[in-house]
């Protein structure tokens, strides 16, 4: 068996694929370097450029400067936080320094009179109180509106301006609902100097008394309203013992009794002008 063995190149011989290759990058390289060292000869020096002196601006008109902005009137992220604002605290303010008190309390001791705990439902006597709220206050929220609202999303006055103008009507309504004996112990209470006129009083003495004042008429409407059906239910009490029934509630007896005379005598028309009628003078 022979064995075919390659002859080895003699010695210092390079191959031709080789040689090629290594001219080419030769030439690459002495083309790279050509233009590495011409390109800084190439570049023309400039001279430099004095600068220019500056210009004083120019005021366009009689040289008046204007920085006001829009109409005068505030703007929408201003107005925006102002609502967030007033919704925020308008539930107090409905609660406190609106006619809501009374009503809703009004309400509640009728509804315990009657003998219903739970009709009419809460969220019934809610909104009956919010909208017989809305009637009686319909004078005092115009007012409000027209001297402090409208002109201040005009533009036309500041945000205090505004406030001065509109606790006017509010503050009117209160000192016309308010009774003199809570009004003097509030301001006793709170340790100021007594005013020398009502309308001098501050809205943080004003609105507890207008409170405690709206309560006491709140409680003397439900008495007078308790007292028929307190009599009725003593009745028919009476008349059950009477007639040796002792087992038998009064209140389940005298409940159809006391539907029919709130039915018969209209007593939710006769509460109704009777809260609206105490707000008679106000507005």
């Amino acid at each position: 068996m022979t064995s075919s063995v390659r002859p080895l190149p003699a010695p210092g011989a390079v191959p031709t694929r080789h040689r090629a290759t290594v001219v080419l990058l030769l030439a690459l390289l002495c083309t790279v370097a050509a233009v590495l060292l011409a390109g800084p000869a190439s570049a023309a020096p400039t001279d430099p450029v004095a600068p220019t002196a500056p210009t004083a601006p120019t005021v366009p008109g009689d040289g008046n400067i204007d920085i006001s902005i829009g109409d005068g009137s505030p703007s929408s992220s201003i107005t925006l936080i102002l609502a967030i604002t007033v919704l925020s605290i308008a539930p107090s303010v409905l609660l406190l320094a609106t006619s809501f008190t009374k009503i809703i309390v009004v309400l509640g001791l009728t509804r315990n009179a009657l003998g219903l705990p739970s009709s009419p439902p809460n969220q019934v006597l809610t909104g009956i109180a919010l909208f017989l709220t809305l009637f009686v206050m319909g004078p005092v929220f115009s007012d409000i509106n027209e001297v402090a609202v409208q002109p201040y999303m005009d533009g036309t006055v500041t945000v205090s301006q505004a406030y001065d103008a509109g606790v006017v009507p509010l503050r009117e309504f209160l000192l016309s609902n308010t009774r003199e004996d809570e009004l003097q112990l509030m301001i006793g209470l709170s340790g100021e100097e007594a005013p020398a006129a009502a309308e001098e009083v501050s809205m943080t003495t004003l609105i507890p008394a207008f409170v405690l004042s709206e309560l006491k008429s709140a409680f003397i409407i439900g008495l007078v309203v308790f007292i028929p059906f307190l009599v009725l239910d003593m009745l028919v009490s009476a008349a059950l013992m009477a007639m040796g029934m002792m087992m038998v509630p009064p209140t389940i007896v005298s409940l159809p009794f006391k539907l029919l005379l709130f039915v018969v005598v209209d007593g939710w028309a006769l509460i109704t002008t009777a809260l609206v009628g105490s707000y008679g003078g106000s507005g």
